[in-house]
């Protein structure tokens, strides 16, 4: 994995453009899959305080042996935990769960509009930032009017904004914003959840490279500019999607993935609840 590029965020720092998600793995399996990935040459890992994993990341990464500085780690706000005060307390929390003196990003997990808290949570994300405890911060299932309203109000732009994101669900309108704005798109689910590798339009090209579906998907996050951090906990499985190397999709290839964009979200929408 040493030639897999990394993306330099807006608050300077690079970020490796894949990385291990360990959402809904418990403890103990998050612990295991980012040894595994560790050791597979895997350096950004991405965890959040919902998914009550943290302290098992953190062992992993302790264990590692690596220096801190080559690692990139990110952890999120959870809902509950959102206004000024809750947020410093909540980041307090994780930090100590993961064993660490900073993250490398923070993010707000969900913006929840209708209780009017990200505004506020943000604020304590700047002093995070500016404490240097987070080398970098951002969102995560923003859209457009909600980073709006946080530049507006603070003038501080997200480092990342990570969203949703796959060959169903391609979100053009909102990446595009991303660009505009200088904002990192940051895609879970990147695989679909599975649900998309069996399309024919996918299997054909893997068949054509010699590689899985799964790898043509993320070769094609990784050649939009997408940092992807798929999810899984079984080591062969991790080690194969890191191997993205050896192929390049042509512009027919992304044209034919472009086409597959149905707007279909797989993932839950938690901006409605109060």
């Amino acid at each position: 994995m040493s030639g897999l590029p990394r993306v330099t965020l807006n608050a300077g720092t690079a970020m490796p453009q894949l990385g291990l998600g360990v959402g809904h793995l418990t403890d103990a399996q998050a612990a295991v899959a980012v040894s595994t990935a560790l050791e597979c040459g895997y350096r950004g890992i991405d965890t959040a305080a919902v998914y009550a994993n943290e302290r098992g990341t953190g062992r992993a990464l302790a264990a590692s042996g690596l220096p801190r500085a080559d690692l990139f780690v990110t952890t999120k706000l959870w809902n509950a935990d959102q206004g000024h005060d809750r947020t410093l307390r909540a980041f307090d929390a994780s930090l100590a769960a993961l064993g660490l003196e900073y993250v490398d990003l923070y993010l707000i997990h969900w913006p929840q509009p209708a209780r009017e808290l990200y505004p506020e949570s943000w604020r304590a994300l700047e002093r995070i930032h500016a404490e240097g405890r987070a080398r970098a911060i951002g969102v995560s299932n923003f859209c457009i009017p909600h980073l709006e309203r946080l530049v507006a109000g603070s003038g501080i732009v997200p480092a990342v904004n990570q969203i949703e994101l796959h060959p169903w669900y391609q979100r053009p309108a909102l990446r595009a914003h991303h660009r505009a704005r200088g904002i990192a798109t940051e895609a879970y689910s990147p695989l679909g959840q599975g649900e998309v590798l069996g399309l024919p339009v996918l299997t054909a090209i893997a068949g054509r490279y010699g590689v899985t579906a799964a790898q043509v998907v993320l070769r094609w996050h990784l050649q939009l500019g997408h940092i992807a951090i798929p999810r899984s906990a079984d080591p062969a499985r991790i080690r194969r999607n890191a191997d993205l190397l050896g192929f390049a999709l042509d512009d027919a290839d992304l044209a034919a993935i472009a086409g597959l964009d149905a707007g279909r979200r797989l993932g839950p929408d938690l901006n409605g609840v109060g």
